[in-house]
């Protein structure tokens, strides 16, 4: 009994020299390194600058991706969106080029017509598009042409026949563009009148009488004014595409007569490919964009999101944030001599 109570003894102090032993050579465990993104982000607000007003497509895509992408960004600092409303997107855009601090606290909902504008030397440009950080898109956007219902125009052929009062936020945006570039290659007689601060203000006036068409993209038609579509209250007379399964109307590069108009077209258009575009300021640290465009991606297979973004009756196929990179770089290299020919149409 004696020997057998010896040796247990024994054979428990040789295990604790043992682990002694180990714990000299191979050091203490270690705590798990720092996270230096979520240490910046952890207790921050990150501003979301919404370049028009409320109400409409960017408004409400970019309150729904902050209601969710602050669960994926390492810190889980909090998103709070505001609107800076000023030539179609281009204040909000100069603003967090030069004034934004450029350290990922603040993200915009771009124009995606902007970069084109900086293609084409805009006066008023203060940013560089290629030194922003794009974070992604929802998806890819359709724009389209729309005829308010008493306007007795139903095709793309009968807007050749008559002045149509159409209305537009500014100069250079998407809403003044699209039209102005069909008045130019087409004959069509689309009469701009700007000066609205957002899509929603549009609508109004339509509502109103006061203007009888714009331009307006099919994912905003369906989020925005699904009754207008199921009362036929507007008629969708062109599309510049991609061409959605449940949208039938011509194509404007249908329409051009030569390989010049279909360059000029891709260019005052190009924004289709951005979608509705989040960025962050240039110069933010690598791994803080990473992180941005990595939560991004996560958001977008949320099942609460995805949940909520049928409910407001949006597509959800996202661009990824280098994909627009990409997209972003190859626009800010049109030909000059398509440049040259766009820049009136976009001032």
């Amino acid at each position: 009994m004696v020997c057998t109570r010896w040796a247990a003894s024994n054979g428990l102090r040789r295990r604790a020299l043992l682990v002694v032993t180990l714990v000299a050579v191979c050091g203490a465990p270690t705590p798990a390194p720092a996270d230096p993104v979520a240490d910046f982000y952890r207790g921050k607000t990150i501003s979301v600058l919404i370049g028009v007003g409320a109400g409409g497509e960017y408004d409400t895509i970019a309150r729904l991706v902050a209601r969710y992408i602050g669960r994926y960004i390492p810190g889980h600092p909090s998103l709070v969106p505001q609107n800076m409303t000023g030539a179609s997107g281009l204040k909000s855009m100069n603003y967090l080029a030069t004034l934004a601090p450029h350290d990922g606290t603040y993200i915009g909902m771009i124009s995606e017509g902007l970069p084109s504008l900086q293609a084409v030397g805009m006066a008023g440009v203060q940013f560089d598009a290629a030194k922003f950080s794009w974070l992604g898109a929802i998806a890819p956007i359709d724009e389209t042409v729309a005829v308010w219902h008493t306007a007795g125009i139903a095709t793309f052929d009968s807007a050749r026949q008559r002045d149509i009062v159409t209305g537009a936020t500014a100069r250079g945006s998407i809403t003044y563009t699209f039209p102005a570039l069909l008045n130019e290659l087409f004959g069509s007689r689309f009469k701009l009148v700007t000066g609205y601060n957002g899509g929603a203000e549009i609508n109004l006036a339509m509502e109103r009488g006061e203007v009888e068409a714009r331009n307006n993209t099919w994912s905003s038609w369906k989020a925005t004014k699904p009754a207008w579509l199921s009362e036929h209250k507007i008629s969708i007379i062109l599309q510049a595409g991609p061409r959605p399964a449940d949208l039938d109307a011509p194509l404007v590069a249908d329409l051009a007569g030569n390989p010049d108009d279909h360059r000029l077209i891709d260019l005052v258009l190009s924004g289709g490919a951005l979608g509705r575009p989040l960025a962050t300021t240039p110069d933010v640290p690598p791994e803080r964009v990473a992180a941005l465009r990595a939560a991004f991606d996560e958001t977008m297979k949320d099942p609460e999101f995805l949940a909520e973004a049928k409910a407001l009756n949006f597509d959800v196929d996202p661009i990824h944030g280098v994909d627009m990179q990409a997209t972003v770089e190859r626009i800010l290299s049109a030909p000059s001599d398509v440049a040259r020919r766009a820049k009136h149409l976009l001032e």
